[in-house]
């Protein structure tokens, strides 16, 4: 088998010879596979290359279409263009299909980035209308606390004040402002209906 592969460095065998050698790869010649690999390797790898602007997507490609060339090799028919064109053809198509794989894949991952932020506010809907009923609930009963009991709860809860802080605000005892913070606090639970 050794004396019918091309001595011949790689890129020097005809086209008759690149047919030859397909034609008996076809019939499952190892070696005749191996003269085609090593007549066209370098061309379909810069081929890959040139689609791909990646040399490792480039060597894939590469490995692809060696494989489909094994396995289609019966395919091939010299009438409508020789061995080299139909190979090139092959490492072009598949080079441009890896292309519009990873640019349909970045389109993918783009439209999930615009679409997440859109379905969030609707997924809050239900929990931004409890939060509201919530405090329309506190501002009612707050309504219904004595005037010092609303200001010791708003000034302690709401603005971040010491209970010092709100007693010396609301110019009365550092008592007062404890007890009516205490039965502030006591109304608007009962008035929530939180349990103790």
């Amino acid at each position: 088998m050794d004396e019918a592969l091309p001595s011949r460095p790689s890129g020097r065998t005809g086209a008759d010879g690149l047919g030859e050698l397909l034609a008996r790869a076809s019939l499952g010649d190892m070696e005749a596979f191996e003269g085609v690999y090593r007549e066209l390797a370098g061309p379909v790898f810069g081929t890959a290359a040139r689609v791909l602007l990646d040399h490792a997507q480039a060597e894939e490609v590469a490995q692809e279409v060696f494989v489909e060339v094994w396995r289609q090799a019966a395919r091939y028919d010299p009438a409508a263009g020789g061995v080299r064109s139909w190979v090139l053809t092959i490492a072009h198509r598949r080079a441009v299909d890896r292309v519009r794989s990873e640019q349909a894949s970045a389109d993918r991952t783009a439209r999930v980035g615009r679409t997440e932020p859109q379905q969030t506010p609707a997924d809050e809907v239900p929990e931004a209308v409890e939060h509201r009923l919530e405090r329309e609930r506190v501002r009612r009963c707050l309504g219904r606390l004595t005037g010092l009991q609303r200001e010791a709860v708003r000034l302690t809860y709401y603005a971040g004040y010491t209970q010092r802080q709100a007693a010396a605000a609301l110019k009365v005892p550092l008592t007062t402002v404890k007890g009516r913070l205490r039965d502030g606090l006591i109304r608007l639970r009962d008035c929530l209906g939180v349990e103790a």
